[in-house]
């Protein structure tokens, strides 16, 4: 089995295109499996790396794009919590059924290991922070139960079948190429975007709640560790953050410009991500500063104060 062959679904998107972008600089030979729903953009596209247009469910039509690959990075999912509550049923078909189609796929080729893509929502309301991974789940959203179905798929496809797997709980990721609409770093690219457009910031409420914010290029650097890492492959589940919490009010004021409050949203007042399983497992720390991720930010919009 070739051990340069590495795929990514869902390698069109935001994080996965860094993802590609990293496998492409150290010389794997990157396939991408994407359905395209965003569209095609040519900053997400890279030349070199070989494109499929195929759903994830189709276990069939992956199987064969699996086979010699070390490594396959799933990151394909619906995943907007919005639209998770309006269509339960459509998102845990492609959210869940979609990662146990990875699995079977990646099982079938004889894959190395599997990386997963899931999220901090899985954690829900808790009581106390940094948030730890043996903390007890608590979805609050059909995104969030389908991550954490497909954290438990990846667990069990480990036990039952030796399929090497890791999960990556992303916390709130934020960088270039980042989608204003999407659901990543929803904040940072909206208040840029209204930057931009001359608008006020909006903030809910008082604009005192926290989250943690992750860089992209971070997040695709802990993706190559938890691939190559002889610490893990029995479907850990692995905080990808920085351990430190930023408020709606401090983003408004690193972005600068007129700020507009609007009312308040049901939501947790603080997330913040205990990072010690990733540091133990992968020697894994995050390297850009949110100052300096928003600060590169803003050059490559134009906004120079």
């Amino acid at each position: 089995m070739s051990q340069t062959k590495a795929v990514v679904t869902g390698g069109a998107g935001f994080i996965g295109s860094h993802i590609v972008e990293m496998l492409l600089e150290r010389g794997y030979e990157t396939h991408v499996v994407d359905t395209f729903v965003a569209g095609r953009r040519a900053d997400r596209m890279h030349t070199k790396a070989i494109y499929h247009e195929i759903d994830v469910r189709d276990t069939g039509a992956l199987t064969p794009i699996f086979k010699d690959a070390a490594y396959v990075f799933h990151e394909a999912a619906l995943p907007r919590v919005e639209y998770s509550i309006q269509n339960p049923q459509e998102t845990f078909e492609v959210n869940a059924g979609g990662t146990i189609s990875v699995l079977e796929a990646a099982h079938t080729a004889h894959v190395k290991r599997v990386v997963l893509a899931t999220s901090a929502s899985v954690y829900g309301d808790q009581e106390t922070s940094p948030l730890q991974e043996d903390m007890p789940a608590h979805p609050m959203s059909p995104y969030a139960f389908q991550k954490y179905v497909s954290e438990n798929a990846c667990r069990l496809w480990a036990e039952l079948y030796g399929l090497s797997t890791v999960s990556l709980r992303y916390f709130n990721v934020y960088g270039p190429r980042f989608d204003a609409e999407g659901p990543y770093g929803l904040v940072v690219g909206k208040f840029l975007s209204l930057r931009l457009a001359g608008k006020p910031l909006l903030i809910a409420g008082d604009g005192k709640h926290t989250r943690d914010y992750v860089h992209v290029r971070d997040v695709a650097r802990a993706n190559m560790l938890a691939a190559e890492s002889m610490n893990v492959g029995h479907g850990e589940v692995i905080n990808i953050g920085t351990g430190r919490e930023t408020s709606v009010l401090a983003i408004a004021e690193q972005i600068g410009g007129p700020v507009e409050y609007v009312a308040p949203r049901t939501e947790p007042a603080r997330s913040c991500a205990d990072v010690s399983r990733a540091e133990k497992l992968l020697a894994w720390k995050p390297a850009v500063s949110f100052d300096d991720g928003v600060a590169e930010l803003k050059r490559s919009l134009g906004i120079t104060y």
